[in-house]
């Protein structure tokens, strides 16, 4: 293996079987290892016959490990990077070794396998032609429905990562904010226990109400369509009249109206204002 090079070697989600023969050769002849997680690089080292040195390579000292590989390259090594499952980079550390392998003109050379997102993305029985990943979504309810917000729109596939203890209330979330959609729940991807388990948001998020699921968690959701309906004047003026009645000043009633159906602005601050009117005045 001539020169200095950093490989980014993706490894096992679960099953062993899906690490590749390059990328075996890869752990077994790179002159430096570094893994997200040395006690799960070391297992999988062990299962191969290896018994090789690693060092840590995690989201608190991965700068400090940037700065390091440059040594290594400078001497001419290669350094190989793998995440604790999947491919590294992807919601993993490896974004900043990959840039001080480009800064010291050394090749990137990404060693391709196991990946949660498109496992959960082809199995899903959603559209794969266009999506967009997530990663993990904010913990707090409120910059969580902030982050969804801005996808409602985007008509395509989105793919997250979610801990099994958020996954009921991020389902939630989601049936909130996106309306009815199709959804997927992919669950200990290549594992023993592997689970698709499909259906509409409001009734997943149901079922992880009182079922939390275990293991690692993806999330994939339909996306929004491409030209949305918009809501019947009827449809409107009765939904305009129920966030009046709940409460809401005519500025928010409108906002959120807008939200919900899809129309401009102006038209649901009228329909508003209109529906106000017709509250108040006098009957004959």
């Amino acid at each position: 293996m001539p020169g200095a090079a950093l490989y980014l070697v993706a490894t096992p989600l679960g099953n062993l079987q899906d690490l590749s023969p390059r990328a075996a050769e890869l752990l077994r002849v790179a002159d430096v290892l570094y893994a997200e997680d040395t006690r799960t690089a070391a297992r999988l080292l062990s299962d191969l016959g290896l018994g090789r040195p690693l060092h840590s390579c995690f989201d608190a000292n991965e700068a400090q490990r940037a700065d390091e590989v440059a040594q290594h390259f400078a001497a001419g090594r290669t350094v190989a990077l793998c995440s604790e499952a999947g491919t590294p980079g992807v919601s993993d550390p490896g974004y900043r070794m990959v840039r001080a392998a480009i800064a010291a003109g050394v090749p990137v050379v990404p060693v391709p396998g196991p990946s949660a997102v498109l496992a959960a993305l082809v199995g899903s029985g959603l559209a794969t032609d266009r999506f967009y990943f997530g990663g993990f979504l904010p913990r707090k309810p409120g910059p969580r429905r902030e982050a969804l917000a801005q996808l409602k729109t985007l008509p395509a596939t989105l793919v997250f990562f979610e801990s099994p203890m958020r996954t009921a209330e991020t389902l939630h979330d989601m049936a909130e904010v996106f309306g009815p959609r199709e959804a997927v729940v992919a669950r200990e991807l290549t594992k023993t226990h592997e689970e698709f388990v499909r259906g509409a948001l409001e009734t997943l998020a149901a079922r992880y109400e009182n079922e939390r699921p275990l293991g690692e968690i993806t999330l994939v959701v339909a996306g929004a369509p491409e030209h949305p309906a918009v809501a019947a004047d009827a449809d409107l003026h009765a939904r305009a009249l129920a966030l009046l009645s709940e409460g809401h000043s005519p500025k928010d009633a409108a906002a959120r109206l807008a939200f919900e159906s899809g129309v401009p602005k102006r038209q649901a601050y009228a329909c508003v204002l209109a529906c106000q009117e017709a509250r108040t005045r006098p009957a004959p």
